[in-house]
């Protein structure tokens, strides 16, 4: 998969004259030059946009709660993987939505629920069944990101490799209002159903891009400041890749 980084600042210089310059920035996936820019007078100074060019893969319609394999999917055909969301899916563990006595799965063990339906109880998946799964595949080139600060995902970014992430569907912070408790058998959980899951493209010091299995399009644009924030909020949960 082709790698493009997009944009660069530039900081005056003396003497240069006017020319045309490609750039070729040596990472561990094939990267490639930007853009051709015309330089008077200018010196490159860094690199301020980086798109990673990512498969798009939709969710829908075969799994309407299905964006974390989906957004796994995309990771692992990144990665040089041929597999589809629907074996993914197949292959998860999958925990009831709730039990006789009332007490609910634990995402961190598993998909909580019904995958393939809305129509009967399901929610989704936390980091560490991902992982897990995304290990039979990939193996220990697989690396699990979370509870790692923030600036893990933008390193992983620089070296060639997209993230997975949860975060909401709003892509910022919710409200206190949009958790439950949830009794599970490992004690209480907070959950929303407003947890969502995508894959990390690309960022600059506004934006992060992220391709989005509920999107048309790959690197939708989303504020950087609050899409931190919400990852943060979900449990700084992210899974990428190493060459």
């Amino acid at each position: 998969m082709m790698t493009k980084i997009i944009g660069l600042l530039a900081t005056p210089i003396i003497g240069i004259s006017l020319f045309q310059m490609h750039t070729t920035v040596p990472k561990p996936k094939a990267i490639t030059t930007v853009s051709t820019i015309p330089i008077t007078h200018y010196q490159l100074q860094s690199i301020t946009k980086w798109i990673l060019d990512v498969p798009h893969i939709q969710q829908l319609p075969e799994l309407p709660r299905g964006c974390e394999v989906t957004s796994l999917a995309m990771l692992l055909q990144d990665a040089g993987v041929h597999v589809d969301k629907v074996e993914l899916a197949n292959k998860l563990r999958v925990l009831p939505y709730r039990d006789s006595n009332g007490v609910y799965g634990n995402m961190h063990e598993g998909f909580v629920g019904d995958m393939y339906h809305l129509d009967t109880g399901g929610i989704g998946v936390f980091a560490e069944p991902i992982y897990n799964l995304g290990k039979q595949y990939l193996g220990n080139r697989l690396i699990n990101l979370t509870k790692q600060p923030v600036s893990a995902i933008y390193d992983a970014i620089e070296n060639g490799s997209p993230v997975w992430v949860i975060t909401t569907s709003t892509f910022s912070p919710l409200q206190d209002s949009d958790f439950l408790t949830w009794n599970t058998s490992q004690g209480q959980m907070k959950v929303t159903y407003r947890q969502h899951s995508v894959v990390v493209t690309g960022f600059d010091p506004d934006y992060v891009y992220v391709n989005d299995p509920l999107s048309d399009t790959p690197n939708t644009r989303v504020n950087r400041k609050l899409f931190e924030e919400a990852w943060i909020q979900m449990g700084s949960q992210a899974i990428a890749y190493s060459s």
